[in-house]
């Protein structure tokens, strides 16, 4: 199969792009390459004969329609995204431009090159989403987002991305366009660009500095490995059922606070201080405006229809992102001098 994937050169879509490959897939990566892309990503596979790279934006919508006549995918894997919320919170202008008329682009696009090529039953445009269109969920761990909950999005970014959605699914309601919708839970591991809370964490805590946790730390977040999500979004593209959605989670609740001491624990044991422990820099910060309390996924679907489940615990993921970041500060280290790297955003209100 011929895949187009939108974003391959940020977290997610390298992943995407690395066991894409690996599987025998071709790969055509579509990036812009804004400040969280690194072609770093992707270079174990850049030399692939079935590798091929775009430099291109999805908000330039002559440029998509060259790419996929020039291309001609089987598939599109849609992952092209602003995706920080603090960013969002100071910026939201480029979260509506790129999450919504990007969105919209390739929804035109893909609808036109389908029509041309005479609609193959084949084809597929996977859109990769996240929970956080869903709002907040309570304390209640009876209490999970499914694929009916309401959407009910509280930052500039979930809702350019719940934005993103309802198109999708207009789409295919109006169009007939093949589609599939995925919602995430929080992704972590190697290659997480260092502006997220995992790899602050660890690269704060190895230089020494505050661990900043937002308030109390009591906020709750289901962590999904990025390998596993990546396996995830493959099998929803090859066999999920058309116009449905998915949603993927790491059955991996944990308040940020609890997170962030297993991290501690876990950076004690692989590169101890010299005096003291890592759980001796947290330090308590001003919480982000609107910061949803609890994301908790309800992964039945995903689990009956398609018999998929998360391969690893959120102690053997993180156990394995900290040794990536010991073994990788070539990635890591250019990547700190990026705009807005390493300072607090999102204290607008």
């Amino acid at each position: 199969m011929k895949i187009l994937v939108t974003g391959g050169a940020g977290f997610i879509g390298s992943a995407v792009v690395r066991l894409a490959i690996a599987r025998g897939h071709a790969i055509v990566n579509v990036d812009a390459l804004t400040y969280a892309a690194c072609l770093d990503n992707v270079a174990s596979v850049s030399e692939s004969f079935q590798y091929s790279f775009e430099h291109a934006d999805i908000r330039d919508r002559n440029a998509l329609d060259t790419i996929f006549e020039k291309h001609q995918p089987d598939a599109v894997m849609h992952l092209a995204a602003e995706s920080h919320v603090d960013r969002s919170i100071d910026g939201p202008v480029d979260f509506i431009e790129t999450n919504v008329n990007g969105t919209f682009n390739m929804l035109e696009a893909a609808r036109t090159y389908w029509q041309a090529h005479g609609k193959p039953e084949t084809f597929r445009f996977h859109h990769i989403s996240t929970d956080e269109v869903f709002g907040s969920l309570s304390g209640d761990p009876s209490i999970q987002f499914t694929e009916e909950t309401p959407y009910d999005p509280r930052s500039p970014y979930s809702a350019s991305k719940a934005s993103s959605d309802h198109l999708v699914r207009a789409w295919h309601e109006t169009y007939s366009l093949p589609v599939v919708l995925t919602n995430c839970s929080n992704n972590y591991g190697p290659y997480h660009f260092p502006e997220k809370l995992i790899p602050v964490i660890i690269l704060n805590a190895l230089a020494g500095k505050p661990l900043p946790i937002y308030g109390t730390g009591s906020n709750i977040r289901d962590w999904l490995y990025v390998e596993d999500h990546a396996d995830a979004l493959l099998l929803v593209l090859e066999k999920g059922v058309i116009g449905r959605s998915y949603n993927i989670g790491g059955e991996n609740e944990r308040t940020n606070l609890d997170l962030v001491q297993t991290l501690c624990k876990v950076l004690d044991r692989l590169k101890p201080r010299t005096a003291g422990t890592y759980a001796d820099l947290i330090t308590f910060v001003q919480d982000r405006p609107g910061h949803d309390a609890r994301y908790a996924i309800d992964p039945s679907r995903i689990r009956d229809e398609l018999g998929w489940r998360p391969s690893v615990t959120v102690e053997e993921g993180l156990e394995k992102t900290v040794q990536w970041y010991l073994d990788n500060e070539d990635w890591w280290k250019p990547l700190q001098n990026r705009r807005g790297v390493g300072e607090r955003l999102g204290t607008k209100s």
